[in-house]
């Protein structure tokens, strides 16, 4: 039987645009993202639905026939992105390359010419699949026509019959232009009735079937409902009509010009070329077209693009060892599926490792096997490279279960992440989807979510993973690619690879902690609560429950009269800003903030250090995540040892119970000395920044000398520190609001600052600006090691939206570098210990402080070491600085 595909053109490109965030731009400057992520949905639809026919309908232009009935038609639309518009062009070209059909025409929209030829196929007997991005389609629904719906940009496509709307929504597919009647359509500025949304709409519609209907029986309503219908009822009238597909287009090309008859290679290889598409020519297996040079069969990587129940996946079991063992000199990619959020104490559930076209299968019995001493031996092995997913939580989930792991090569997740770290979505199905490549299973309908999660019987697993290792290996040479095409090999190669293995050496090798000393300091903490608690009730006049707080806030504002600064829905703000704000109006305010930092150092870092005390090793065992954070920086948890407030005493005082783990050692830490200010001296070329460095000055005082126009014996303390208040503001993008907050003075005062510091620090000011320009011509920002930040609010017609990018744009390239700089200390570091056969270990990365603990014998060549290493990480046009301490324990190290 003939099948027939209409591909809702303008539809699909406009979310392949959106749902890709990456700016994709060719040699030459031409922008394709849009471009890319239609081609990669249109390969994958014409490998599963094997059509015999394709168009590819667009809107001809902004005026339709629709418009003489509704003038406002579409009228709240944006404008379309002139990087989208210029794509329209470049998407036709490639059509017409590929052999595939695409249609206009002037006064009707692309709904309308497939609503008319998916009707006119139907009645030919064929079988018609269309594929959009708008609801409205699902009204062409029939048995014969399916309506493929994108979901999560263009990767996924939700099929709806007849059945399926009807499931959805209660309704006939013919009724879906009575419900847009009802409830309108804000994007094409469709109006509906005023007040009546999805809910209501379906309510009136299972009632009483149609717009006509519901007009008819407006005497059975009540209340506001009956007013708004029949003050809207024309409304209601017109909105159907205009959400109503017209089938009967003038239409002149014939039944066979839309007959696809496969890719047309030679002409497809040059579009794609002059495109730089060149993941999608490797991906299309161009050498076996037909002697026509028509390329009917599209290998997508033939091992991933196969369903689950085709690829060739053996069960090993310890009879099969001896054949595993034979393939392992093929063998490339390796997935590890565990359970658990904590790597520390997941449980390993199933092993895949693969060569091409071949999967094979391990339960974890099977790989702890005495027969599995070769595979546990091959995955040991640092010189067999091996490619996967989150490599590093599968190192940490198979150390605790005895089994060594090295050789990574290949991380699909940390190149996902440097492709772009704004977006959170590293799944393996996410990664699939956003590539074109065929959709995985969701983990939660193979194994179940929460309590229900199950482990399925081997045969179900087996083909799960084996998908997920097929997707892997199939990622590798595009992410590859793409990593080249945007300069980042380096970084990913020669930083972050390497970087999430010496993560993983140290996470395994944790940090002891004192548990006696760490009780001793929770009843310290327990005694001065107590005593806090009983001086607030006292001052308060009452005793109440300090944790609530709309008990709080009835106390501060209603009993003591304070006054109000912030209300919400549930009663009056107790926030920390708040309680800061009202300090100097009652004693009882800065004991209450005093009892909530002590209240969380006992239950966060008190408490919760000693339930991460793990069981096998008494050291606790922090997980440092690698693909988190925008700006490159680590963060940790299980639990987090950057976040302890160390600016109290108290808080400090917890880093006493982190000691060495071996008799006879020390705690060594070494800090970098205002990093990310020198950064933005190199960065900035500023002639005076630079000069404070090259010449060791204190820069807070250097800079309060510079703009205040005085002496080095005439800044005072209020002078350095409204410096230093503007030098890390200016890192961070400061605004005159934000510097008025810290220093506690006037915006205007604040702004008058701000422009005194720019007038002097000239070059800053001239990377502020160049630095957003740059932003808003590519989209992104870019680190000293060429990570990149993706800004795609920066363009953006919303003031706040496009301000808070462009403070992003000036801060991200220092921290980001910052953060680098770090990050290739710790591989140095790493280098240089293993280099000269040294004892002390690195333990921890917290911001821009790493911590050792180091033997006796080899204290005074670490405190020579650590600093030289960090402060020839990277070269910059001023020195790098790093001090070093050491002592018993992380408190005496600081």
């Amino acid at each position: 039987m003939e099948k027939f595909m209409l591909i809702d053109g303008n539809s699909i490109i406009y979310r392949a645009f959106f749902a890709m965030q990456q700016p994709m731009t060719t040699s030459s400057g031409m922008h394709t993202n849009a471009v890319y992520g239609f081609t990669n949905m249109l390969l994958r639809l014409l490998e599963e639905e094997k059509p015999t026919h394709v168009m590819v309908a667009f809107d001809a232009g902004k005026i339709t026939f629709r418009h003489s009935n509704y003038q406002d038609y579409k009228g709240g639309r944006q404008k379309t992105p002139p990087e989208l518009s210029e794509q329209f062009p470049l998407l036709k070209d490639l059509l017409t390359a590929f052999g595939i059909s695409h249609y206009q025409l002037e006064g009707y929209e692309a709904d309308d010419i497939i609503g008319t030829l998916s009707l006119h196929a139907e009645q030919k007997g064929c079988e018609v699949i269309v594929i959009s991005g708008d609801k409205d389609m699902l009204q062409l629904a029939s048995e014969h026509v399916k309506i493929g719906l994108t979901r999560k940009g263009v990767s996924d496509i939700e099929a709806y019959g007849p059945a399926e709307v009807q499931e959805r929504y209660g309704l006939t597919p013919a009724q879906i232009i009575d419900l847009k009647g009802l409830m309108g359509d804000a994007s094409d500025n469709i109006p509906g009735i005023p007040g009546v949304g999805e809910k209501t709409a379906l309510k009136l519609l299972h009632q009483y079937g149609t717009v006509e209907e519901v007009l008819e029986h407006t005497s059975e309503l009540k209340g506001k409902m009956k007013e708004k219908i029949e003050t809207h009822a024309d409304d209601a009238r017109m909105s159907k009509e205009l959400a109503t597909i017209f089938r009967e287009v003038p239409f002149e090309a014939t039944w066979d010009s839309m007959k696809y008859e496969g890719i047309q290679a030679a002409t497809a290889v040059s579009a794609l070329q002059k495109l730089e598409f060149k993941s999608i020519l490797q991906r299309l297996d161009l050498s076996s077209a037909a002697p026509d040079g028509v390329l009917d069969h599209l290998d997508l990587d033939e091992a991933a693009g196969q369903q689950a129940e085709e690829l060739a996946v053996t069960v090993i079991g310890e009879e099969e060892i001896a054949q595993l063992e034979a393939a392992l000199p093929q063998i490339d990619v390796v997935h590890i599926e565990s359970r658990g959020d904590n790597p520390h104490h997941a449980s390993l559930v199933g092993i895949v490792l693969s060569a091409p076209d071949q999967y094979f299968f391990l339960t974890p019995e099977t790989l702890k096997s005495e027969a599995a001493a070769p595979i546990r031996s091959w995955l040991a092995d640092e010189s067999i490279p091996k490619d996967g997913h989150d490599l590093h939580r599968a190192d940490l989930v198979l150390f605790w279960d005895d089994i060594p792991f090295a050789g990574a090569r290949f991380d699909i997740q940390i190149a996902a992440y440097l492709l772009d770290p704004t977006d959170s979505g590293q799944s393996l199905s996410v990664l699939a989807g956003r590539s074109g490549l065929p959709q995985l299973p969701e983990d939660e309908t193979v194994f179940g979510k929460g309590a229900r999660y199950k482990v399925p019987e081997a045969d179900v697993l087996s083909l799960h993973l084996a998908r997920k290792t097929a997707t892997i290996r199939q990622l590798v040479p595009l992410q590859r690619e793409q990593l080249e095409q945007n300069e980042m090999t380096s970084l990913f190669v020669d930083l972050e690879m390497p970087l999430s293995r010496i993560l993983a050496d140290m996470e395994k090798q944790g940090v002891a902690v004192n548990a006696d000393e760490l009780r001793a300091l929770g009843k310290e903490f327990e005694g001065q609560i107590n005593k806090l608690v009983t001086q607030i009730y006292e001052l308060a006049g009452t005793a109440f429950n300090l944790n609530s707080p709309k008990q709080l806030g009835e106390i501060l504002f209603e009993r003591l009269g304070l006054p109000v600064d912030k209300k919400t829905k549930t009663g009056y703000s107790t926030s920390a800003d708040v309680l800061e704000k009202l300090a100097p109006y009652h004693e009882v305010v800065q004991l209450i903030l005093n009892y909530r930092q002590l209240a969380k150092l006992q239950s966060t870092y008190v408490e919760g250090l000693l339930k991460e005390i793990h069981p096998k090793s008494g050291k606790v065992h922090t997980y440092f995540r690698q693909t988190i954070t925008a700006t490159g920086r680590l963060s940790s948890q299980f639990p987090n040892l950057q976040n302890i407030p160390i600016r109290l005493e108290e808080g400090r005082k917890l880093r006493k119970v982190f000691v060495p783990s071996e008799q006879g050692w020390s705690m060594l830490a070494a800090d970098y000395s205002q990093i990310e200010l020198r950064v933005l001296a190199h960065i900035s070329d500023d002639p005076r920044l630079k000069d404070a460095f090259l010449h060791d000055m204190d820069i807070h005082t250097k800079t309060a000398m510079d703009v205040f126009g005085v002496d080095r014996e005439q800044v005072d303390s209020n002078m350095r520190r409204s410096a230093k208040a503007v030098n890390f503001g200016i890192v961070y993008g400061i605004s005159d609001y934000g510097l008025s907050q810290n220093l506690d003075i006037t915006r205007k005062e604040a702004a008058e600052f701000i422009a005194q510091y720019f007038d002097v620090f000239q070059g800053v000011r001239r990377y502020m600006d160049d630095i957003v320009t740059e932003a808003k011509k590519n989209g992104y920002v870019k680190t000293m090691l060429e990570r990149r930040r993706y800004l795609p609010e920066i363009r953006s017609s919303n003031f706040n939206l496009r301000s808070f990018a462009e403070r992003t744009a000036m801060n991200t390239p220092i921290q980001g570098t910052a953060a680098d700089i770090i990050k290739l200390a710790m591989v140095h570091m790493d280098k240089a210990l293993k280099d000269r056969k040294l004892n002390s270990r690195m333990l921890l990365q917290v911001h821009d402080e790493l911590v050792f603990e180091v033997p006796a014998d080899e204290m005074e060549e670490m405190k020579t070491l650590v600093p030289q290493v960090m402060k020839e990480a990277l070269q910059l046009a001023v020195p790098l600085k790093a001090d070093v301490s050491y002592g018993s324990n992380w408190y005496e190290a600081k």
